[in-house]
């Protein structure tokens, strides 16, 4: 194609020269009586406004080739974690490390461009040596760069760590997304030192109250041969266990299990503390606190239906899966002996149903308040089941089915569904519905709407109302089943649907909160290099949110230190966001004035002491040394550092690279070429006026 387009610009430029060598040749042929020079040169004037003129018409574009050079990018990635700063081996020379360091890139700057970060459980520019971060994660750091630096001459990297990553995974699996060889800097000891430390605690994180639940907690101790420590659980600062600890070998590893009580309702704080070694290295890792949630009982709830259904067990394994559920399925004859006020929720699958089946326990799941969860079918009486409640009224019949594909609302706000969730569920396999108009009496939240074939209608498929002091669900249609299987089949691991069964149950079984004054947060336990949000909402006599008077907020430490705040206003409501707070239990007031009332919330949540970074002490060279040859490159250390220079400049694989441009651009747009013309041909003008040819 450039060939061709270069043959027809050679030939296009010669008729255009052509054409206007022809035209001054028929305009001066017969001016023998002009002096020769000046023949000659009007005839070159009006030959080159001519070709200029053809050329305009004839060659519209013309092409410009330009190259452009890209240095190599060398990458220096600098682990800011706090192992890193507390594990020096012998000899190691912090300030002389630190100046060398910054050389280097002085020098590598000369002739390629350099990128210096620093990371740990965040990642910013250039160099930071204070080693002050909580945790280290290079797989979060390798991603960022292959996201920055996509398409980009990368030269190398070269990562300065002790190879503790305790976060985001092993990098090994990213680096190879760079294609660049990797050069590692070998920090940290690699030697045990005497140190003792908790490893790790596995717990529930429910338990029930006035029951017993195991924690167990694995030990281990290095260079500790023979010493003796104790292992104390204290909760709300009384010591509730204590336990003696041998350490018989140098490298030593003991699970060890301890039965507590829960003996307090609500989220209970355990902090498990090993009593300290002689010359320990760190005594930061010898204490973990733990965060386990004591409810009263589970929530009762019953699945009741006139017969079996696929639907059934689809149903029974979602909610299952949350450990504050208990679920009773009850058909047939086994109805009329139920209590409803056992319940918290009863789900009534297709019932009513065409039967009459469970007559008498309908009539009592109407009398009671109860929440319900009505789920309609081919089976649904439709007729009984409009005269059982009053909120929807549902115009059809049972003879006729369609099939509806699920749509999200998404002005949806009851409870959250994520970008994802919304597209799986939009997936789906259609549900069997009752064909017919669905009225709703009242103000319904509408989570999932009916898309019949291509077409987006408004009638709801999964809906929710509240009246009466209590909460009801819809769901128009069966064959949920269909949606379960189908994430098996995808071999996706069923979050979508057991998610939004889940929140659908949450949803409904949920008393009504009547508070005007509200906040609330995302969760109750934080961890020190987690930023505290906080949001609040405030209602008006008819309950409609408003923000109009300010929200202060007042947050208060065991120590007694005291943070005072201001919320922000949202659209409706109020949030803020109180930063990253020291460890340690905290206690809030919220506080504000609508018209002459005044409201206040109190609440509780606790910010967690991270001791990742403490619970391994001996430096990893061997994954430093691995993702160096995996990638092509060296590991160094760190009195070595000149030697990376070297190795750069002689890798042949950093170089600079040479990208050509090629720009096609109209000759039209070139004004120099108007004024060419404009003046030869002003010129060819006064030159044949001035010998009279004019």
């Amino acid at each position: 194609m450039n060939d061709s387009f270069s043959l027809y610009t050679l030939l296009a430029l010669l008729g255009c020269l052509l054409t206007g060598i022809l035209f001054a040749w028929l305009l001066y042929r017969k001016t023998e009586h002009l002096a020769k020079r000046l023949r000659y040169g009007l005839f070159v004037i009006r030959t080159t406004v001519v070709s200029v003129i053809a050329a305009l018409l004839f060659l519209p574009l013309i092409r410009s080739v330009s190259y452009n050079l890209e240095k190599p990018v060398i990458i220096i990635g600098q682990d800011n974690s706090l192992s890193v700063g507390t594990i020096e081996p012998n000899g190691f020379k912090k300030d002389q490390y630190e100046r060398d360091m910054k050389n280097l890139a002085n020098k590598l700057s000369e002739k390629y461009e350099v990128k210096i970060y620093n990371f740990s459980d965040s990642i910013k520019s250039g160099y930071d040596f204070k080693n002050n971060g909580q945790v280290s994660n290079a797989s979060m750091f390798i991603n960022q760069l292959n996201d920055e630096l996509l398409n980009r001459n990368v030269g190398a990297i070269i990562l300065s760590s002790d190879g503790i990553f305790n976060r985001g995974g092993s990098p090994l699996y990213d680096l190879n997304k760079l294609k660049a060889p990797v050069y590692t800097v070998a920090l940290g000891d690699t030697i045990p030192k005497n140190d003792l430390m908790i490893s790790n605690v596995n717990h529930n994180s429910l338990v029930y109250l006035d029951n017993e639940f195991t924690v167990e907690v694995q030990v281990q101790a290095f260079e500790s041969k023979g010493e003796v420590s104790k292992i104390l659980v204290t909760e709300a600062g009384k010591k509730i266990f204590e336990d003696q600890i041998q350490i018989n070998s140098s490298a030593f590893v003991k699970n060890i299990p301890i039965k507590l009580k829960a003996s307090r309702l609500g989220l209970q704080k355990y902090t498990i503390q090993l009593t300290p070694l002689k010359e320990e290295i760190s005594e930061r890792n010898n204490t973990q606190s733990i965060f386990i949630e004591v409810i009263d009982a589970k929530q009762k709830i019953l699945l009741a239906s006139a017969g079996p259904h696929p639907d059934i067990a689809a149903l029974k394994q979602a909610i299952t899966v949350n450990k504050h559920y208990e679920l009773k399925i009850a058909l047939r004859d086994d109805l009329n002996v139920i209590n409803p006020k056992d319940y918290s929720l009863i789900i009534l699958y297709q019932l009513p149903d065409l039967q009459n089946d469970g007559e008498g326990f309908i009539n009592k799941v109407q009398q009671s308040s109860v929440p319900v969860w009505y789920i309609l079918g081919a089976q649904s009486n439709l007729y009984a089941f409009n005269k059982m409640q009053g909120a929807v009224n549902f115009n059809g019949n049972n003879n006729t089915l369609q099939e509806a594909f699920s749509m999200v609302n998404t002005g949806f706000t009851a409870f959250e569904m994520s970008a994802s969730i919304d597209k799986e569920i939009e997936g789906f396999d259609p549900l069997q519905s009752p064909f017919g108009e669905v009225k709703i009496n009242g103000t319904a939240l509408v989570a999932l709407k009916q898309r019949i074939g291509k077409i987006k209608t408004e009638s709801p498929q999964l809906f929710f109302m509240s009246g009466e002091g209590k909460r009801a669900g819809y769901l128009i249609g069966e064959g949920i089943w269909r949606w379960r299987l189908a994430e098996a089949q995808n071999e996706q691991k069923l979050n979508t649907f057991n998610t939004l069964i889940s929140n659908a149950v949450q949803y409904i079984s949920a008393k009504d909160d009547k508070r005007k004054f509200k906040v609330y947060m995302a969760k109750n336990t934080f961890d020190e290099n987690e930023n505290v949000p906080i949001n609040a909402v405030l209602y008006n006599d008819s309950y409609v949110a408003v923000n109009t008077p300010d929200v202060s907020i007042q947050l208060k430490n065991e120590e007694g230190k005291v943070y005072n705040f201001l919320f922000s206003r949202t659209e409706t409501a109020y949030q803020l966001d109180a930063g990253m707070l020291p460890a340690g239990n905290y206690t809030y007031t919220a506080t504000t004035t609508l018209g002459s009332k005044k409201y206040s919330a109190q609440g509780i949540f606790y910010v967690n002491t991270l001791v990742a970074e403490y619970q391994q002490t001996i430096a990893n060279h061997q994954l430093l040394n691995t993702m160096a040859l995996q990638t092509g490159g060296k590991m160094y250390m760190p009195q070595n550092l000149s030697f990376i220079l070297n190795d750069i400049e002689k890798n042949e694989h950093v170089k600079t690279l040479s990208y050509e441009d090629r720009k096609y651009e109209e000759l039209i747009n070139f004004k120099w070429v108007f004024a060419l013309i404009i003046t030869m041909l002003t010129l060819e003008w006064f030159l044949r006026k001035r010998n009279g040819e004019i």
